[in-house]
This record gives structure tokens, sequence and C-alpha cells, in this order.
């Protein structure tokens, strides 16, 4: 068999989702290894990779662009329809369009001693409408991380704020705080008292602060649901080195103000149909806080 025939034989084995087929194409140590898999990768590690990637696009498949008359290398487009989770995120549904090549090595037998793949690991986070930040983990005293929001819509001004903070023990308890905190979330955004929410991730460090109309309703967070679940996890130590929780309650309210879209100056808005201070005009509603 020619080593183009076996670089074909191994991308047939990836459009039939066939994860035997995959590693028999592969010599005795063969690895395959590219952007996301942290280096070469073999076995039953392989085997784990494409099939984790077959649960996220199950219809996945490669279209051969230029294939090396030696069979050395191969230009690619893979399709699939993103119907599992990726990176703990619900599926889209979305199709993705990934261009990329393959490098080959061959062993005496002829089977397969590597492969070895480019692609722009940044394609497919975008195609399923996810942004991509480059930025310094820390710069002196400044961390930088990522944020979210949640919001249920409404405009109240709040009563009361709580706050969350969680030194999670490695990267994979960071994961297991954030997917616990996502079904909190969810679950408070039936509460009555309930606002809205921020949450940031600074490298291991996780902050939530949640806005309340009610300063006790947050107690219920302790004892119920998927909140009450998780503390079961932070006071076994199990997530967390290190953590605090606190409820504050207001002190001075500044308001809320808008631009009024007549002379451009901005005024207190306290409730819906307001006038201007200064013009007169009606001034736009408050959005939601969060």
């Amino acid at each position: 068999m020619s080593h183009k025939t076996t670089a074909e034989t191994y991308f047939a084995a990836w459009n039939a989702r066939d994860a035997d087929a995959i590693l028999a194409t592969l010599g005795e140590g063969g690895t395959y290894q590219d952007p996301s898999t942290g280096g070469p990768i073999s076995g039953e590690a392989l085997r784990g990779y494409v099939t984790a990637i077959w649960n996220v696009f199950p219809d996945l498949g490669f279209e051969i662009a230029s294939h090396s008359d030696d069979g050395a290398s191969a230009q690619w487009i893979m399709r699939g329809t993103n119907h599992g989770s990726y990176h703990g995120l619900p599926p889209t549904g979305r199709q993705v369009e990934l261009p990329g090549a393959d490098f080959f090595t061959f062993d005496a037998s002829g089977r397969i001693a590597s492969v070895t793949g480019y692609f722009d690991g940044g394609v497919i986070p975008r195609q399923l409408g996810l942004d991509i930040i480059v930025q310094p983990s820390e710069i002196g005293p400044f961390r930088f991380g990522t944020s979210t929001a949640v919001s249920t819509g409404k405009r109240d001004e709040p009563a009361a704020f709580s706050v969350t903070y969680l030194q999670a023990r490695d990267d994979e308890s960071v994961e297991e705080v954030r997917n616990r905190s996502r079904e909190a979330l969810t679950e408070m955004l039936g509460m009555e008292a309930f606002i809205g929410a921020t949450t940031a991730k600074l490298g291991h460090r996780l902050v939530t602060i949640t806005a309340w109309n009610d300063p006790d309703a947050p107690r219920r967070l302790m004892r119920e649901g998927a909140h009450g679940e998780a503390m079961k996890f932070f006071y076994d130590g199990s997530l967390a080195s290190a953590g605090y929780t606190s409820v504050w309650t207001l002190h001075r309210n500044n308001g809320f103000w808008v631009r009024c879209n007549a002379c451009g100056t901005m005024a207190r808005n306290a409730a819906d149909g307001e006038a201007c201070r200064d013009c007169g005009e009606v001034l736009p509603d408050r959005p939601a806080y969060w």
C-alpha cells in the first residue's frame, strides 16, 4: 500500500467516525498532534480525543482539497454541525467549516508514524459565536480574565448586593466551579428578588457580584437548589482553597441617570416618563441594570 493510500485510508476512517480504523492506520507508537492536543498523543488518548470531537460534531467530515503524491501532506476542509457541548457550553446547532493541513511521516512498514495538523484554533469558536480574547494574565498589580453578565431584564434599583469570592484549587476545579455557578444562576433567574449578576474569572480566582431587591433573599441560596449543593463541595474542601461570601445593603443611592435625546444632557430618571430638567422633553426609559 502506498503512503498516499494509507493517508487516504486515515481520512476515510475519520469520515466514517471509526476510532479503531484511525488507530489501525498508525504504526506502533504512532502519534497525532494539532494545536489543541498540547503535544503528540497516541493509543487510548487519541481514541478519547477523536471521540470527544465527534460528540461535539456528530456529522464531522473532511473534504480533501489537495494531496501530495507521496502522501506526506494534505490540505483539507473539515465541516460539522455543533450538536454537542463545546467546552461546557450548550450546543448551538451552527455549522462550522475549518480549513487546515496535515503532514505525515511513515514507518518502515508503511504505516503512519506521525500526523501533525495545522489550523487556526480561533476559527471554530468564532463560528460558534464565541469571543476570542488575547491578553496577559497579569501586569504588575493588574490581573486579567473574563467576565459574564446574567440579566433578568428587571429595572429595579438594587437594595442589596451579594459578593462571593472563591480561590479554586486547580484548573479542573475552576471548570467545576464555573459549571455549578451556571446552574445556580439559571435557578436564580426564576427568583422574584433576583435582578442580575456579573461574574469574573481571574486565573483560579472566581468572583460573583449579584444584585437583589430584597437583602434577605440571598439566604435561600445557602440552603436550596444548585447553590446549596455547591456549598457542600466548598465546605468539604474539594473545590476551593479559600473563599468569601457577603451581602451588602444600600448605604447611599445616587440614582439612575440617562442622556436626554433632545438636549444631550444627563438627567436623573427616577421613573419612566419623567421630563428633562433642562429642556422639559420626556427622558428615555431606564435600561435594565444588568
